[in-house]
């Protein structure tokens, strides 16, 4: 056995698995270190071959293989195994019923799912259309999106055994009465917050887009066509939504039904949260990541090593079904019968790095397609083998399986590894990284600058390591136009903004093609100034190259975005700004401002409601705070100092003082009257840590970047996760 003196982490991973895995006492004390989650996982889940010959083994090379970080598994095992909790699955597809019974049974279901950190799919296209006849009431019916939202207000209750909030998918049909309104329902960003919405397109539908024909809209209760659309018109509202928000996504349901393993059991609806894992009604799946940047030996991918690793991991996570504790007894029956799997893949990225071959090109895509094609044969393999022993998922049917009767339905897919590829130190899935130099602020203000570990080991090698370089690349945020690097190694480290829409669709295509059962989740990087022709041409392809389902995710196109204020330009309004007599000048602002809101909490968890004030270039020029308590005398002060911290603050933001002067102050007083500066602070910082287009998401934790990769978003800074 390996000494563990020497432990695999990184200082980062150590702080996630402290703050979201590791056991804690009833303080909040850690109970177990990374020695200890692995042994607890590794035994929990070798338990159920106990007695057999193989086990003692097995429970090794579980062991082994996650210490080693060669394989993750989904949080919900690392979080949950070898506990009375013992719920091991993050992904779920509950049925919605038309009845109001049955809808709020899966409501009901959806809260139990939540409570012990799974994910939940929805599809709505069932429901009958909004005003369309209910003959037992004699009345109408209020449509899938009034449902939708009722959902969606459960979900906000549920926090997730803990550690996970409550995570949807809302699916409904292109051909559904209401689609127009789905399309649109999340244009307003405050609502259906716990939702990712996305509309399942057909072949029909897509074919009558490129042809320009209408197409029929069906009323789910009859059958009946109830209208008939531009099919143009409606796919132009869907890219127009994805282009100012990302959402909708689309999902390909003919591609999906045509990989269906088990048809005799019925038809794929929906999805889980981010889109890989296409399921039945009641079913679910437990999924677990090879991490691929393990596997090379000598500038090679080392195949044997990768083989038994993809073996272990299939044992593995086809024995973490039985070992299940399922939140409803119907969940527990439908998985039994099918026993999928979801063995995907973390760190392609760093593989290609590795190898010295650019994400964007020929040879990156050839070599992800050998990979995903080996792990899945391999998969294929390992599942037949086990089928032997211990016999075929039991919806096996000779007479509909074309394929020799193996122990799983399906076997791989390649879902987001959010906070898992922090753990392992290596790129979400199969996303390039999303940066690969970058600033980070912390406490006293200052910057500190991180760099990608295979980025500064190969700088340093091939001697173009300066600190003034990684200084610049992370000003601009691309390795791009930097004369200091050789051509090749830009190439090589393209990162996601650097990526063409159409080189990430290919890869998800091809990869695809290769070895995915199920689906992929993936984002489509866009530039901010992609046009929605770019969103379009995006779709079609991704529909031709066969996925499964797509998501583009246009840069700063989140209305929680704010604007990286570094360096900023003089404005007009600046050049006839007002000069005090200090000499600094105080722009005028006109009668009419933009605005945005952003919801934080103070240390006692209470809400905390800031509104910046934009110009007519986006930059912040005045703060407001909306204060959680009451009107009660012993509040009053300090509802009066929040005042004159926000007035003091908007002063200096219109007479120009550098942000992080401003951020620097904030820190040095944070800890008195409710935390305010410090709210105050994490927003500022998060203005400061954009992307090379300017934008940044604010995590509701840390105030930090949050970055939208696998459809999904996530904090570097503190490993804050929607997903994982």
């Amino acid at each position: 056995m390996q000494s563990l003196a020497q432990s695999p982490l990184t200082a980062t991973a150590e702080t996630v698995l402290a703050r979201r895995y590791y056991l804690k006492d009833y303080e909040g004390r850690p109970l177990e270190d990374w020695p200890g989650l692995c042994r607890r996982v590794a035994d929990a889940i070798a338990q159920i071959d106990d007695g057999q010959p193989e086990h003692k083994q097995l429970r090794e090379d579980f062991f082994q293989m996650i210490y080693k970080l060669d394989f993750l598994p989904n949080s919900p095992c690392l979080m949950n195994a070898g506990t009375d909790l013992g719920q091991l699955s993050a992904c779920f597809v509950l049925p919605v019923p038309d009845s109001m019974d049955g809808i709020f049974t899966a409501i009901r279901n959806g809260a139990l799912v939540h409570k012990t950190g799974g994910g939940t799919g929805y599809a709505f296209s069932r429901l009958r259309a909004k005003n369309a006849a209910v003959r037992s009431t004699q009345g109408v019916a209020s449509g899938p999106l009034s449902f939708a939202a009722v959902f969606d207000a459960a979900t906000e209750t549920i926090k997730q055994g803990g550690k996970r909030r409550g995570a949807n998918m809302g699916v409904l049909r292109v051909d559904h009465p209401d689609i127009f309104d789905f399309i649109h329902a999340k244009e307003d960003q405050t609502r259906f917050n716990n939702f990712n919405f996305s509309v399942a397109i057909t072949d029909a539908f897509m074919r009558a887009v490129e042809e320009g024909d209408d197409y029929d809209l069906l009323e789910p209760s009859t059958g009946a066509v109830v209208q008939r659309l531009s099919a143009r018109s409606i796919f132009d509202n869907i890219i127009g939504l994805a282009w100012h928000n990302g959402e909708p996504g689309v999902l390909f349901i003919d591609a999906a039904n045509r990989a269906n393993a088990t048809p005799q059991l019925g038809q794929f609806e929906a999805t889980n949260p981010c889109g890989e894992q296409w399921l039945l009604p009641y079913e679910s799946c437990n999924l677990g990541s090879v991490n691929l940047s393990r596997f090379i030996k000598n500038g090679a991918i080392d195949w044997p090593r990768l083989k038994k690793i993809t073996d272990t991991a299939v044992t593995f996570l086809d024995n973490v079904i039985d070992c299940n504790r399922f939140p409803i007894p119907e969940i527990g029956e439908m998985t039994l019968k099918t026993r999928k799997i979801g063995l995907g893949i973390m760190g392609l990225h760093d593989m290609l790095i590795q190898l010295a071959l650019p994400y964007a090109s020929d040879e990156g895509r050839t070599a992800a397609a050998d990979v995903m094609r080996f792990i899945r044969e391999a998969a294929e393999e390992r599942s037949r083998t086990i089928a032997e022993r211990k016999g075929a998922f039991p919806a096996y049917d000779a007479g509909h399986n074309a394929y020799l009767p193996r122990r799983n339905a399906a076997l791989t897919s390649i879902q987001p590894t959010g906070t898992v590829s922090m753990i392992a130190d290596c790129a979400s899935g199969c996303e390039p990284y999303f940066s690969v130099v970058m600033e980070k602020h912390v406490m006293d203000g200052d910057r500190l600058i991180l760099v990608n570990k295979h980025f500064e080991a190969i700088a340093r090698r091939e001697g173009f390591y300066s600190e003034a370089l990684m200084r610049e690349v992370a000003a601009s945020g691309t390795v791009i136009g930097h004369e200091e690097i050789p051509a090749h190694w830009q190439e090589v480290f393209r990162s996601a903004q650097d990526i063409s829409p159409q080189d990430h669709i290919q890869m998800q295509g091809i990869l695809q093609q290769n070895g995915v059962d199920a689906s992929i989740s993936k984002t489509i990087n866009l530039p901010n100034s992609a046009s929605r022709e770019d969103v379009h041409r995006s779709y079609m392809l991704g529909w031709k190259l066969g996925c499964k389902g797509l998501t583009v995710y246009r840069d700063g196109s989140r209305d929680a975005q704010v604007l990286n204020l570094a360096g900023p330009a003089p404005t007009p309004e600046e050049e006839t700004a007002t000069v005090s007599s200090a000499g600094a000048r105080k722009i005028v602002l006109p009668d009419i401002l933009s605005a945005k809101r952003y919801r934080l909490k103070d240390p006692e968890k209470k809400p905390i409601y800031i509104i910046v004030c934009f110009d007519e270039n986006e930059r912040p020029m005045e703060v407001f705070a909306k204060f959680p308590f009451d009107n009660r005398i012993d509040l009053k002060d300090k509802s009066t100092m929040w005042t004159t911290i926000c007035r003091l603050m908007s002063l200096a933001l219109r007479c120009g003082v550098p942000m992080e002067e401003i951020i620097k102050q904030l820190d040095r007083s944070s800890g008195h009257m409710l935390d305010l500066p410090a709210q105050l602070s994490k927003l500022l910082k998060s203005f400061l840590a954009g992307t090379k287009n300017g934008f940044a998401s604010v995590c509701p934790e840390c105030g930090g970047r949050l970055v939208f990769e696998s459809g999904c978003e996530s904090c570097y800074d503190c490993g804050f996760s929607k997903c994982s």
